[in-house]
């Protein structure tokens, strides 16, 4: 509905509206008429580059932003360097994630001494930390415009803001039971997009700043959510990847009661869908129910992201993540069971307070049991606010170092073997770019996540074809298309 409004035909001289998103399309053409001025006085409309910092989640908020941005006059560029206004959308799972902010910021500080009228904003995560913004306000007092998590929907107001006050301008929520989703959207690619079905995270592992940034859970209308893949679909899209910190817990705060299995069916049904994915799965709540809905689906891609963080069950209770050792490998028992093609890949945590070598060989154990297609390895990250920050038995770095070294060597000699499992057989591949390495390539993907590399020019990117995989390179196949 919303992204048919003529945003031209807004009287801007009017009040804005106090309903969403209508207020937001006000200050959209508000801001429109700075564009089409800057574009008198320089000859060009203003460029903006918005840079994504952190997960898949934050990736499908910069694409609102980009959209938003469009909306408003600007023109995309993917350098900081050309761009009018910068914008960073952080992330701060982890702490030189923070540190990779200030290090640009003083990047652009210089960039700004050069062009006064650049403007400099900042959202997403990051943000949610008092300390970050206190620490921005003082020693970074170039920065423009500061905000959220939770109201990244108001990009084009709080620009509107900045330009009258001509000061910098901070909005940041701590929490909000408002989802505002119908607004202008640049997808990356036209044939597949993430969609948003919840919000937040009610876990609190113990290491994990998340719920502190992100908020409580709160999810969306099923009804909203299948119109907007339809939608989508109306305009090529052919896979959807249904995003939330923990998909498995979607409906529970809904007026009417909807599991995420219930929901993977309504989406199923939409005529034209090819592919579904989704993701986090937190293990302690992936119910019977909805492996039942993976095992009969013809859309549900055979891939799941089931983090695991430790194979210790003494780890795994310290961090509050509510399951065992054991119930996590009768999980993948009972996956596997349904859906034996399954891929399945993880989150490791190595280096976890109090930590010991019989800890991480239980991790270890659990590694070679699974056998994971693919495993993120991180080394813990020590996060301010968050219970396991002031737990004693802090591991020593060189300690850690070496763990991760064992577990990274192990996870990716299983992921060689594992992975090429499918060689000389034919898939069907979602084609998706140019091959960046060989001309006359393309890249695709299986539905079990794995990438092709195959023959063919660029007329193929969005279709799904058939590939033969000649040769298993490891992490991706050689194929030939039929």
């Amino acid at each position: 509905m919303y992204n048919e409004i003529d945003i031209d035909k807004i009287d801007i001289k009017s009040e804005p509206p106090a309903e969403e998103p209508a207020r937001q399309y006000y200050f959209m053409a508000k801001c429109r008429e700075w564009a089409k001025d800057f574009e008198k006085q320089n000859g060009r409309a203003p460029q903006s580059c918005v840079v994504n910092m952190g997960c898949q989640m934050n990736a499908r908020d910069s694409e609102k932003l980009v959209g938003i941005l469009e909306a408003s006059g600007f023109t995309e560029t993917d350098t900081e360097e050309e761009a009018d206004f910068v914008l960073y959308n952080t992330c701060t799972v982890r702490d030189n994630a923070n540190q990779r902010v200030y290090g640009r910021l003083g990047y652009l500080k210089k960039m700004k001494q050069k062009n006064p009228n650049m403007m400099i904003a900042l959202c997403g995560c990051m943000m949610q930390e008092e300390t970050v913004v206190a620490k921005i306000r003082k020693s970074y007092r170039f920065v423009d415009i500061i905000f959220g998590t939770h109201n990244i929907f108001k990009l084009a107001e709080l620009i509107s803001e900045r330009m009258d006050e001509k000061k910098m301008v901070v909005d940041i929520w701590k929490e909000t039971d408002r989802i505002v989703e119908e607004l202008p959207t640049d997808r990356k690619y036209p044939f597949k997009s993430g969609v948003n079905i919840m919000f937040g995270c009610n876990n609190f592992c113990s290491y994990c700043i998340v719920p502190y940034v992100r908020g409580r859970e709160r999810s969306r209308n099923p009804q909203d959510i299948v119109e907007e893949i339809r939608r989508l679909v109306a305009d090529g899209v052919v896979e959807v990847m249904l995003l939330g910190q923990n998909v498995n817990s979607y409906g529970k705060n809904l007026e009417e009661s909807m599991t995420f299995a219930q929901l993977l069916k309504e989406v199923e049904a939409i005529d034209g869908l090819r592919r579904i994915r989704f993701m986090t799965s937190h293990p302690k709540d992936l119910s019977d129910d909805l492996i039942e809905v993976m095992k009969n689906s013809g859309k549900i891609c055979h891939h799941l992201h089931l983090p695991l963080q430790s194979g210790s069950s003494r780890v795994l209770k310290a961090m509050n993540r509510r399951y065992t050792k054991e119930q996590y490998l009768e999980l993948v028992e009972k996956i596997r069971a349904a859906v034996p093609d399954i891929s399945l890949t993880t989150d490791i945590i190595v280096g976890f307070p109090g930590e010991t070598e019989e800890d991480f060989l239980e991790t270890m154990d659990v590694v070679r049991k699974v056998r994971f297609d693919s495993a993120f390895t991180f080394i813990y990250s020590k996060r301010t606010g968050t219970p396991a920050a002031a737990m004693e038995e802090q591991i020593p770095e060189g300690v850690v170092k070496e763990r991760f070294d064992r577990l990274l060597s192990e996870v990716q000699k299983i992921s060689a073997e594992v992975c090429g499992r499918d060689a000389h057989t034919v898939k069907e591949v979602l084609v998706e770019e140019k091959d960046d390495h060989v001309e006359g390539f393309v890249t695709g993907r299986l539905d079990n996540n794995t990438i092709v590399h195959f023959k063919g020019d660029s007329a193929l990117i969005g279709q799904m074809v058939e590939v033969y995989l000649d040769e298993s390179k490891g992490f991706y196949y050689m194929g030939t298309m039929k």
